[in-house]
């Protein structure tokens, strides 16, 4: 079990090494790419973000596993267009999985009261906070901004890469400086 505890860190510490080399302005041009993209793919995504009290952008979160697996991610929330604080994605996995992909996850904030749980409590461990919806779009569905009711909601797309994925997993999202 200790074994598997060192090497599941030290791919862990490797996979956010990776992701560590990104600049501010990089993530910065990176997140209004991520934006620009979505709002492109779903104009009631666009709709929402005008609506909605903070967003959450990850532009790019790789995702690795060999059994034990992880991923890690860069970005910032946004409130009135602005970028107020960085954030990182980390996440533990473990169980049949196998590849590396890479991703843009979008959380919206819809309710002023959910930006401030999330605030206060410095991000989120796991899922256990709030209720989020997942947004489905592609594939001839798109979420409209009438049909939205819960008070946050997560826009995951561009994967990249391959991934055979059936394990559990835990994402925490927490503060970080700002990048240099």
């Amino acid at each position: 079990m200790q074994f598997i505890r060192t090497t599941f860190l030290i791919f862990l510490l490797t996979l956010s090494n990776l992701a560590f080399s990104a600049s501010k302005a990089e993530i910065d041009a990176e997140i209004d790419e991520a934006l620009e993209f979505l709002y492109k793919e779903s104009p009631a995504a666009k709709t929402l973000a005008a609506k909605s009290k903070g967003i959450l952008v990850f532009p790019t979160i790789v995702k690795a596993g060999w059994i034990l697996g992880g991923s890690y991610g860069e970005g910032a929330l946004l409130t009135n267009g602005k970028k107020v604080q960085y954030y990182n994605n980390i996440s533990g996995s473990l169980g049949f999985q196998f590849g590396i992909e890479k991703r843009s996850e979008i959380i919206m904030f819809l309710e002023q009261s959910a930006l401030e749980d999330f605030k206060k409590n410095n991000g989120w461990d796991g899922g256990a906070d709030g209720s989020v919806a997942i947004a489905s779009f592609g594939a001839g569905m798109d979420v409209t901004a009438e049909n939205i009711k819960d008070p946050i909601i997560s826009f995951i797309f561009s994967p990249k890469g391959l991934m055979v994925n059936a394990s559990l997993e835990g994402t925490k999202i927490s503060k970080i400086d700002q990048p240099k």
